[in-house]
């Protein structure tokens, strides 16, 4: 599985790319509202940072401009994504935008069906948001479940991006669910790193090794 980050905080994504754990990143209008910042300059930033792939956002919403945002935003560098909208026009868009070569993030899926419909048109992604289906009572994970299914029925060669994580036990689960990627937030990552008996355990060592640096003295 790879691991995405999802943010367009420069810091943030410096320290998780210290790491050396994240494949990539992912943003959207909402994370680059909050930084304040050039767009563009953003987007050099996190490519100049990152070596994977970077997914940003075109949004339209008829076909066509979709279309020349995302030949656009391509052009920035060899690692953009364009995410387009699950919509009829973004459907489209992915269409025409695949057979350029142009990759694409279809992002807001909800259901299997949407997820089928991408991979239909050709889309190299496919963004299910969990944490959103969870929120209103649904079972994120069953769709990333069932959208792994149908991939696998047909063949099709579009990855699956488990999307908004709210949670370290999102990731375990997209994990055991064959899921290509997950894009996390930065503080669903550092989560990921603790565990209480992973803390109790170098306090008992540290305090075991002061006694021998002492004894040794």
């Amino acid at each position: 599985m790879k691991f995405y980050i999802d943010t367009a905080n420069i810091e943030e994504i410096k320290k998780a790319a210290r790491w050396g754990v994240i494949d990539g990143a992912t943003t959207n209008p909402t994370l680059m509202a909050k930084e304040g910042r050039d767009f563009s300059t953003v987007v050099k930033e996190i490519t100049a940072i990152l070596d994977g792939q970077l997914s940003v956002e075109a949004m339209g919403p008829e076909a066509e401009k979709l279309i020349k945002e995302a030949r656009e935003y391509a052009k920035m560098s060899k690692n953009i994504v364009i995410k387009i909208p699950m919509t009829q026009d973004g459907i489209q868009a992915v269409k025409t935008l695949s057979k350029e070569g142009i990759k694409t993030n279809v992002t807001l899926v909800f259901s299997p069906n949407q997820a089928l419909l991408a991979a239909k048109a050709g889309a190299t992604y496919v963004s299910p948001f969990i944490g959103r289906l969870d929120d209103i009572g649904h079972d994120g994970m069953q769709v990333i479940r069932d959208i792994m299914a149908i991939y696998k029925n047909y063949g099709f060669k579009t990855q699956v991006i488990v999307a908004s994580i709210r949670n370290p036990m999102h990731v375990t689960e997209a994990a055991k669910a064959g899921a290509d990627i997950a894009t996390v937030p930065y503080n669903v990552l550092e989560k990921m790193f603790t565990h209480a008996l992973t803390d109790k355990g170098l306090r008992m060592f540290s305090d075991d090794w002061a006694k021998v640096a002492k004894s040794s003295k």
